[in-house]
């Protein structure tokens, strides 16, 4: 018996120690990957944590900048409720400014322009109005001065004397000449002040120059605010940063150059940093924070470590009851089956749902793909993997185009990944009907699909994303045919209209030489209404096929010269004008390359350009801008208003649908198809067309575009350019002249 038994028994003591060193091994295990695991929490918690104080950092400097744009308009506002501008009047306007504790701020002072031969005369006016001791001083020889003629200064700053010269510097006389034009404030590229530049080195700072024009109700003047940029910084973010936060301020220079303007720093070793770029009246203002990652309140924390002792004595409490509990074998054994039949139940049922799934999946016919938050596919039916003509899939986003062979609809632009519908649908939005070019070695000639993107539910227990797509080559295919029919219909509907219009004219002709009389003359009245309505019939057909063709015409994309392709549209639309109508003024402000189909944009700036000339109340010539502005990144902003009878708010909404036209615009020939193709146009290009009203009357249409082979540094640098005026004959008028009140005239500066 003894020998029967032994083995088993010395089995036996060894099966509780075994186990128990498995249990030790696989919980020490578990605790230092979850220890690990909270240490990338704090981490994360940190630049979550570094995020939020950029945040509020940024949000400080727009507000504080923001404060002193309201306090400098609201202080405008009231000097041009008086005429006749004094030293009083200026002293009583300014005092909250001086209550209001700007941080940086240096001085406010009233500044006028002043011509290079009336500069004593300026010096006169202003001494009667209460400046006894001003003395102008000019400098230099440009056409226009201008001289600062009251002033008050702030933070206890040293005072300096009236009298400044602004346009000795070009920064700040561009600010000037910008807030004149556009009639908005502005704000200067960064410089050293004129007050500061007998000041040491070390104690110059780079500073701006905030400027609102003065209107009472013509123009008087600029409100100028200087601003030192190390105080400024220094002031906002003491208080936004707590100490935590190591700051940067980047501004543009008057050469176009990006430029450290102020730093204020912070304690520690500095491994987070952070970029925040943000507008500041007309200018781009960036913001680089940093901050050591161990000062960062709720970064760090004793969980890691409480959860490694915790973990530690755990593990050792089970190892020593699995111990134990090991002696009760059968017992043990019972539990376990139990566990497994269970187990073994719900994993079969698994299997079934998961048959089944497949099983629908697989049966449907539109293409369904499926990935997680980090762009991993879990499911491509074998519709999907049908359209795409690759059966393998690939898991980094970054590779999806290339490797699938996704193209705009023009089928040569490469599709971006961030507007992918997956791409998409990870960051929480819902996209549907967008068309996608598959393109690849097994799909040579390619498709167009239509793909719709969603958020994956969150009954799906991990953030993802799916999207559905189906083909639409043969759709579309037959739309084209439409489209062509369409322009074969026109042709011959065009064809008989040339016959009438020929017969028409012999007609006219034969009349010219008849005997004057009644029904000679009714004959020639209705040979004329024959020959206009056949010209509106005409066009209204080249509108239609137009309107086809902006929606299927392949784009021919290339780096396309804005301005002198507007400088073309404007010769074309004026070279007809009548010589006793009223000649249309025009402005052209400094507009950049863009990648476009040169066809389809013309037809864009005619349709907006022809529209400001056409649509303008009897009697009174059109008045019109054309100016270009920074958009998103590597987009910019084309804009052309006018003064004519302008756009009901009622009818905004709809004013680029098809055939619909505002009731003021009734007695003017037109189709209601022109706004229309300009937006299929602008959509088919990536961009968004808009209208609002233009100050002071009439209407303002804008449009975007993407930049030609333009950096976005570069594209911000141009934002600090001085604006060159083009003149058009003898009708150019400086930008932003349209913003004032109806009826004034504003001369070029």
């Amino acid at each position: 018996m003894s020998s029967r038994n032994g083995p088993s028994a010395w089995q036996g003591r060894f099966v509780g120690p075994l186990l128990a060193a498995n249990v030790l091994v696989v919980g020490l295990t578990a605790t230092l990957l979850t220890v690990g695991a909270l240490r990338e929490d704090q981490r994360a918690a940190a630049a979550r944590v570094m995020d939020q104080r950029t945040a509020v950092a940024r949000t400080a400097v727009t507000t504080e900048t923001g404060r002193y744009r309201d306090l400098m308009q609201a202080v405008a506002a009231g000097l041009g409720t008086n005429t006749r501008l004094t030293s009083s009047d200026f002293t009583a306007a300014t005092a909250p400014l001086d209550r209001a504790t700007l941080p940086g701020a240096t001085s406010v002072a009233f500044v006028v322009p002043a011509a290079a031969g009336r500069v004593a005369a300026t010096q006169a006016l202003w001494r009667s109005r209460g400046a006894a001791d001003l003395e102008l001083k000019p400098k230099g020889t440009p056409a226009e001065h201008y001289f600062s003629v009251f002033q008050r200064t702030l933070n206890n700053n040293e005072e300096r004397p009236a009298g400044i010269d602004v346009a000795e510097s070009p920064e700040g006389a561009a600010a000037l000449v910008e807030a004149r034009h556009t009639g908005r404030p502005t704000v200067s590229a960064a410089y050293v002040l004129l007050r500061d530049r007998d000041l040491p080195a070390n104690r110059q700072q780079l500073s701006f120059l905030f400027v609102t024009p003065v209107f009472a109700p013509e123009f008087q003047g600029w409100l100028a605010l200087g601003l030192h940029g190390e105080d400024f910084l220094g002031g906002v973010l003491s208080e936004a940063s707590q100490g935590l936060l190591d700051g940067r301020l980047y501004a543009f220079d008057g050469a176009g150059k990006r430029v450290q303007v102020a730093s204020y720093d912070a304690r520690g070793r500095l491994d987070l940093t952070r970029t925040a770029s943000f507008p500041v009246a007309d200018r781009q203002w960036t913001l680089v924070t940093s901050a050591d990652s161990r000062n960062l309140p709720g970064a760090r924390t004793s969980t890691p470590a409480t959860v490694l002792l915790g973990g530690l004595v755990v593990t050792l409490m089970l190892a020593l009851l699995v111990w134990i509990l090991a002696t009760g074998r059968t017992r043990a054994r019972k539990e376990v089956l139990v566990a497994t039949a269970e187990l073994r139940a719900a994993e079969a049922e698994s299997r079934r749902q998961a048959g089944l799934l497949s099983a629908v999946m697989t049966s449907i016919g539109d293409g369904v793909g499926v990935v997680d938050e980090d762009g991993h596919f879990l499911l491509h039916n074998p519709a999907a993997k049908g359209l795409l003509g690759i059966s393998d899939d690939i898991d980094e986003p970054e590779g999806w185009q290339e490797h699938y062979g996704l193209f705009r609809g023009d089928g040569r632009t490469p599709f971006p990944l961030e507007e992918l519908p997956l791409m998409r649908a990870l960051r929480g939005e819902s996209c549907d009907g967008v068309e996608i070019l598959i393109r690849n070695g097994q799909r040579k000639d390619g498709i167009l699909v239509s793909v719709d993107g969603r958020p994956l539910d969150p009954s799906a227990g991990q953030h993802g994303a799916v999207a559905v797509f189906h083909d639409i080559t043969e759709l579309r295919r037959y739309e084209t045919d439409l489209a062509v029919f369409a322009g074969v219909v026109a042709h011959d509907l065009k064809a008989p209209l040339a016959i009438i219009r020929g017969h028409c004219e012999t007609a006219a002709d034969e009349l010219a030489d008849a005997p004057e009389g009644p029904e000679v003359f009714e004959a020639r009245a209705a040979m004329d209404r024959i020959a206009n309505s056949v010209d509106r019939m005409a066009a209204l057909i080249d509108t239609l096929l137009a309107y086809t063709t902006s929606r299927d015409a392949p784009l021919k994309l290339e780096t396309v010269a804005l301005s002198p392709l507007v400088a073309d549209v404007i010769a074309q639309r004026t070279e007809h004008v009548r010589p006793d109508g009223a000649a249309p003024d025009f402005y052209v402000g400094r507009l950049p390359e863009v990648r476009a189909d040169p066809a389809m944009l013309r037809h864009v700036l005619d349709n907006l350009i022809g529209n400001s000339l056409k649509y303008v109340p009897s009697g009174r010539g059109a008045r019109i801008d054309v100016t270009a502005g920074p958009g998103a990144p590597g987009w910019t902003r084309i804009e052309i208003a006018d003064r004519g009878i302008g756009i009901p708010d009622s009818d905004k909404p709809n004013i680029f649908d098809s055939f619909h036209r505002a009731p003021a615009a009734a007695r003017y020939a037109g189709s209601g198809l022109g706004l229309a193709i300009c937006r299929r146009i602008v959509e088919r290009h990536g961009g968004r067309i808009g209208v609002s009203d233009n100050p002071g009357g009439g209407t303002r249409f804008h449009f975007t575009l993407p930049l030609a082979a333009v950096t976005l540094d570069r594209a911000l640098a141009e934002r600090a350019d001085v604006v060159e005026l083009t003149r058009l004959g003898e009708n150019v008028r400086p930008a932003g002249e349209n913003v004032r009140p109806a009826g004034e005239r504003v001369r070029p500066t």
